[in-house]
């Protein structure tokens, strides 16, 4: 248990650690060359930051044992702060796409290509190396926050891809006989990243909210859980689910007649979802006759 808490901290540390020196690095070199496309991706690291920052605070806070405040503990932080993350990145990836239609009206934004596919060749690697890290550690550790984080870095990584393929095109712009129309690239390839983008931080959201509200679990965990349930005799409609956070809350009715100790059946479900990445939270009530 310690090493996998220890697993889960260092990945959400290397996260916060890689998006600060993105941050740094993004928004210096956008004001630098007057890039809106590299500006926004500073900036969406230095939303990573906090966000990362925010996420470090709920895994340790998610962790705390139930108390009379909380009797059903602190698993519903975990959607708060995705909810969080998603709606800032939303806030992000909409001002971005106001800040690019200006330029484009106003005639367009003149960037210099080559210095730009400099940080965007370096920004591909290094953000490929941290998705690729936080994949392997949420492989590993089944965590909300990690999926959150590792979404987070697939979004930087493609952005940084397709910002290294549309300063490609706008250098050959420069080089080519449409040498006019490369002023409109950076623009251009913001609108595309933008519009794009901020479907993904509105899934976070959605999922976030759906388990704030105490909403049925994913159709392929609730089939894994009816699964492990048949095998205690209990059928899919004796059962209620709603999964938040790392906790799935199940409640489960019995029959009216039934004679068995409600202790042993639930020590004998635990034992049968002990494989599943949740952490079950099992009441039980019997039916009236």
């Amino acid at each position: 248990m310690f090493k996998s808490i220890a697993r889960e901290n260092m990945a959400l540390s290397l996260s916060a650690v890689a998006a600060g020196l993105f941050a740094l690095a993004g928004i210096t070199w956008g004001l630098w060359i007057d890039s809106l496309v590299i500006l926004f991706d500073g900036a969406y690291s230095l939303v990573s930051l906090m966000l990362s920052l925010l996420s470090l605070y709920a895994a340790r806070v998610v962790r705390r044992p139930a108390s009379k405040e909380y009797p059903f503990g602190h698993g519903a932080v975990e959607p708060l702060v995705i909810a969080i993350k998603g709606l800032v990145i939303t806030l992000v990836c909409l001002l971005s796409l106001a800040s690019a239609i200006a330029a484009m009206l106003e005639g367009g934004r003149a960037v210099s290509a080559d210095r730009a596919l400099v940080f965007a060749s370096v920004s591909v690697l290094g953000c490929a190396a941290v998705w690729v890290y936080l994949n392997w550690a949420e492989c590993r550790e089944s965590s909300g926050l990690l999926v959150a984080e590792q979404r987070q870095w697939f979004m930087d990584s493609v952005l940084s891809a397709a910002v290294l393929l549309g300063f490609g095109i706008a250098w050959w712009l420069e080089q080519s006989a449409w040498s006019a129309w490369a002023v409109y690239a950076d623009p251009v390839m913001m609108i595309v990243i933008s519009a794009y983008f901020i479907l993904v931080p509105v899934k976070m959201t959605v999922g976030a909210v759906r388990e704030l509200m105490l909403a049925a679990p994913s159709a392929e965990l609730a089939e894994e859980v009816h699964e492990a349930l048949s095998s205690v005799g209990l059928a899919p409609e004796q059962v209620k689910m709603a999964k938040v956070g790392p906790s799935l809350m199940m409640e489960i009715s019995l029959p009216a007649n039934w004679s068995g100790h409600s202790e042993r059946l639930k020590g004998n479900i635990l034992r049968h979802l002990e494989d599943l990445p949740i952490r079950p939270a099992i009441f039980m009530r019997r039916l009236v006759r």
